[in-house]
């Protein structure tokens, strides 16, 4: 009889996880994660849409209301057909035109002012109370006062814009040239740098992060003084479309226009959120675990 006890069997190593296995799993949970996210969105919308056109089938006039069908039939007859007034597309390039230039002009004049008064506490309590009045002041109302002095034509709707897009950017401007860190400053005055010379070098990069950030609600406020400046009193563009529609109780001609001028915000977005990422590239990017996806 042998007295030899079996081996006892080895034990099993643990896989040590590659640097490559962690970088694929991470990519793998991210792109799980967006598409989820869109299917999420998919499904709410898909739900909306469709709850709002039964119950305007079966419960509430859809004369008031509409019903998605019907907008879509809308929409469908203006890029096909054109509207009332013409092509479709002229409709938008005048509106566009307008948002565009209107939001150029109060961008660069709210970032140079921002900027100044920012710089100079002096000016700033001087022509506090002056900026905050004129803030105040009701844009429809300036909107009907343009249309008084410029016009029914482009100058009108380009005032309306650009009175909305100065006071975003102006103070986002102005409180980024003040968060500017004083021994940065203080430093390169040492070394001899002028007042504009640390402007440039200094403040407005700096600044620019409130700066681009600003611009992402500007361009929506400048398609809003558009549409704003067309149904004060135009001659075309989607504004005068709405206004049109209001006035023959086409609600569903309305909601279309609503939705041209969304996609085209939207748009402008992802194109102002290209342009940031670019020049904002020399920021630390912020954790994925930190970050909240709108």
């Amino acid at each position: 009889m042998s007295l030899e006890t079996p081996a006892a069997p080895a034990a099993s190593l643990p896989v040590l996880e590659t640097e490559q296995d962690i970088l694929t799993k991470a990519r793998r949970a991210t792109s799980r994660r967006k598409r989820n996210t869109w299917l999420l969105r998919l499904a709410l919308v898909v739900v909306w849409l469709g709850s709002w056109e039964v119950t305007a089938t079966y419960w509430i006039d859809p004369f008031f209301y509409s019903k998605p069908s019907r907008i879509w039939e809308r929409l469908t007859e203006w890029v096909t057909s054109g509207t009332d007034f013409g092509s479709l597309w002229y409709q938008l390039w005048v509106t566009v035109e307008e948002a565009l230039v209107g939001f150029a002009i109060g961008a660069v004049a709210g970032v140079i002012f921002g900027v100044i008064l920012g710089r100079s506490q002096y000016l700033a309590d001087v022509l506090a109370p002056f900026i905050k009045a004129a803030n105040a002041v009701p844009r429809i109302v300036l909107a009907s006062l343009f249309v008084i002095w410029f016009g029914l034509g482009l100058a009108s709707k380009v005032a309306t814009v650009v009175v909305l897009v100065f006071f975003v950017v102006f103070f986002n401007a102005f409180t980024g040239a003040r968060e500017v860190d004083r021994n940065l400053i203080d430093n390169a005055r040492i070394l001899g740098a002028g007042r504009m010379q640390v402007i440039k070098a200094i403040v407005l990069p700096s600044a620019t992060s409130w700066i681009l950030s600003s611009l992402h609600t500007a361009f929506g406020f400048a398609l809003i003084g558009a549409v704003v400046g067309e149904y004060a009193g135009s001659k075309a563009g989607i504004g005068f479309l709405i206004s049109n529609a209001q006035g023959t109780f086409d609600s569903a001609g309305i909601y279309a226009a609503m939705i041209i001028i969304t996609v085209v915000a939207l748009v402008a977005e992802w194109g102002i959120g290209n342009l940031e990422n670019r020049l904002l590239r020399w920021r630390p990017s912020m954790s994925t675990s930190s970050q909240t996806v709108i």
